[in-house]
């Protein structure tokens, strides 16, 4: 969708569908109130029968309004005026332009002056607009048959008398918003489409259309030079080969350390030998969504040029049970040199990234961030709402806090406790791949820890978040949280 600014009286804007803001009780806001007088008082009229009472998410459609030059008026509530949050403000938003995407109206506009939302400023506001705007208009249907392919006619939003800071900020928006998109076409794609390979073809157009990016792929004959005996263990079993792919961002200043994002790109995850129940496997393609999120950030702090390095890496194999692939018992050796012992193929996710954060190392990196679908515990502890944060620097963890607060794609602080790490002892290797039953996000992250002694790191587990099962699809998530993470790096300098 596309997002413009202007400046306009709201009574005389020309557009297919004009949002206007009711407040608790049936308060107009005030873009609404100057409507209203143009009106001769036709909306507070139809406010009086109650079919809207202006509490977060309610919608009420007005086919036509006499002495408005608007086609439709769209009255969306906002909750206590002066009083909405966060959570309140993405849910009506969300709501008016799911309600307008409804009709045949191919453009949209509301005003951003009688927009607010408590200890926000329009900056804040105008971002989340871009970003639900795009959410609410995405589809994935390149796999249907035209004639089975949902028309969505909402085509334009335009934010009518912004400031400085909201003019600003919705060019950051859009690249966020086109980030997560991006993201979630990669998630949602179909397995024997979205290989590892497939994903490295991906990061070279990528690399291809930034000046500031270079591209490395590393192939299973470099990795097994390398020592990479985890990572090549999981792709064993499958005839697709294992990919390690590095795009390096250097819009920052040469001797400045880069920061790093690393992303689990499970293209396919049967569980291998420890084969997963067959019911809900096929939502085991989005087991590259941490993959998915990273080239979804790199497209968005490059279209925002960045002045900041930053190298985006994806760690990608199939996870398929084969006569080659890795049996339960089997021990590997990690590039570290540490040995791990395989109690559980189905934890293969742990086991490419070691390797990766190991190789990472030679970059002296001033912080690295890995994403991964790591676990199904961390739905149990968190559901869908908060991705779960484990670190062992506190710098980090302030940071991914404050950039999830401020985009709404929020963290959980994990504990990362010593006490933990006992439960990953083998009494064959150094360590075995699983820690049992309890703790199985926390031990997960405890394993990975073994391998990031030597940069501030911070693991996130998006099991819950990156993707829903019902109705299927990919959230785009943490595409805000990372892109906001990396924008906040700039604010230190």
């Amino acid at each position: 969708m596309d997002f413009l600014s202007k400046k306009a009286q709201i009574g005389t804007i020309k557009t297919d569908a004009l949002i206007l803001a009711v407040y608790e009780g049936s308060t107009l806001g005030s873009a609404a109130q100057a409507v209203d007088a143009a009106s001769g008082g036709q909306i507070a009229a139809i406010l009086k029968h109650g079919d809207i009472t202006g509490k977060p998410g309610e919608t009420l459609l007005l086919p036509a309004v006499q002495g408005v030059h608007a086609k439709r008026i769209l009255l969306a509530g906002f909750g206590k005026q002066g009083e909405t949050s966060d959570s309140q403000f993405r849910k009506s938003i969300s709501a008016a332009l799911n309600a307008v995407k409804g009709t045949v109206a191919k453009d949209a506009a509301l005003d951003l002056v009688e927009l607010t939302v408590k200890n926000r400023d329009s900056a804040w506001i105008a971002r989340q607009i871009v970003e639900l705007g795009e959410a609410s208009t995405y589809t994935f249907d390149q796999y249907k048959s035209k004639d089975n392919q949902k028309k969505v006619h909402l085509k334009k939003l335009t934010l009518l008398n912004a400031d400085s800071a909201a003019d600003k900020a919705l060019s950051v928006g859009q690249a966020i918003a086109g980030g997560m998109s991006y993201t979630k076409d990669l998630g949602n794609l179909p397995p024997n489409v979205c290989t590892p390979t497939y994903l490295a073809d991906e990061a070279k157009k990528l690399a291809k259309s930034v000046e500031k990016m270079t591209l490395k792929v590393i192939d299973e004959k470099e990795m097994k030079e390398l020592g990479m005996g985890a990572l090549l263990s999981v792709s064993a079993g499958s005839v697709q080969p294992a990919k390690l792919i590095i795009m390096d961002y250097r819009g920052g200043k040469k001797n400045e350390k880069p920061h790093i994002i690393v992303g689990k790109g499970i293209t396919f995850d049967t569980g291998g030998i420890s084969l997963k129940p067959g019911p809900d496997m096929d939502q085991m393609k989005y087991d590259m969504c941490g993959a998915a999120s990273v080239l979804g950030t790199m497209k968005a702090i490059t279209d925002m040029k960045l002045p900041l390095n930053v190298i985006g890496v994806i760690t990608s194999a199939e996870n398929m049970p084969g006569g080659k692939a890795s049996r339960p018992g089997d021990i590997v050796t990690t590039m570290s040199g540490q040995t791990v012992e395989i109690l559980n193929t189905d934890a293969e996710g742990r086991l490419v990234l070691c390797d990766a954060l190991t190789y990472i190392e030679r970059y002296e990196p001033a912080s690295v961030v890995d994403i991964a679908t790591l676990t199904g515990a961390i739905i149990v502890s968190l559901g869908v709402h908060a991705t779960g944060m484990f670190s062992n620097n506190d710098g980090v963890v302030d940071q991914l806090k404050q950039a999830g607060d401020y985009t709404q794609d929020r963290v959980w602080h994990m504990p990362l406790w010593e006490d933990y790490q006992s439960q990953l002892d083998s009494p064959f290797a150094d360590m075995a791949n699983i820690g049992g039953p309890k703790a199985g996000s926390i031990t997960a992250a405890c394993f990975l820890s073994r391998y990031t002694k030597k940069y501030p790191w911070a693991h996130l587990d998006i099991a819950g978040t990156s993707f829903l099962g019902q109705p299927k699809g990919a959230t785009g998530r943490p595409v805000p949280l990372l892109s906001e993470y990396l924008i906040s790096q700039i604010r230190k300098k």
